[in-house]
């Protein structure tokens, strides 16, 4: 249900809104930006999900649940089920064993955690150099941080600039979805951009009756 009310937000958007110079991924910002106001709490308990499609209740997540929402809601991808497919039949390609012990594919968290979503997107040919120039970061981008510790964090690139010029980020940090200028913040380790979406492809919702 609630992935239902995502897609309708999104989709009373309506494309058009975001048309621009980039316009082939801004699909994919707008899908992240829905979620601010909707998801506001920050929740990394360890919770059973449905699959494939499963995710936790909308108003709460952690800051891959960003990334794992919009790509179902702008392209109807989920990373629930193609991460899990791709970790079980190329194990030894994803870090389970070293971060967390695990000695098998878990369909409830593997998709939830930053680094399995950057090993997927490398290994499905998306990564991009991790630039310190704002030109280098397009909208719909989604760039992964190291914050210290070894704590690691992922958003959306935006298709809105902070006052500076440089792109603002969607992401959920602690405190829900927001959409904050954070891009040059931490260290840059991840940078992926998926294929622009073809003409009229991947609308989950249609725009024209909105």
């Amino acid at each position: 249900m609630h992935a239902g009310l995502l897609r309708l937000a999104f989709a009373g958007l309506g494309l058009a809104a975001c048309a621009g110079v980039h316009a082939g991924n801004a699909d994919i910002a707008a899908a992240a930006r829905v979620q601010v106001g909707v998801t506001v709490l920050y929740d990394p308990a360890y919770r059973r999900l449905e699959y494939p499609g499963g995710d936790v209740p909308a108003d709460r997540g952690v800051c891959t649940d960003v990334i794992v929402r919009a790509l179902r809601t702008a392209r109807a991808i989920d990373l629930q089920k193609q991460v899990h497919e791709d970790a079980k039949a190329n194990w030894n390609s994803y870090p389970h064993q070293r971060r967390w012990g695990q000695s098998k594919p878990d369909s409830n968290i593997d998709h939830r955690r930053v680094p399995n979503l950057m090993t997927f997107f490398a290994r499905a040919g998306y990564a991009a150099p991790p630039g310190r120039a704002a030109a280098d970061y397009l909208p719909g981008d989604v760039v992964a941080w190291d914050l210290g510790g070894g704590i690691l964090h992922i958003g959306i690139v935006s298709d809105r600039s902070s006052a500076g010029g440089t792109p603002l980020v969607v992401h959920n940090i602690g405190s829900g979805a927001r959409e904050e200028d954070i891009l040059f913040r931490y260290t840059v380790i991840g940078h992926y951009r998926l294929p622009q979406a073809s003409a009229g492809a991947a609308k989950v919702a249609p725009v024209a009756a909105h």
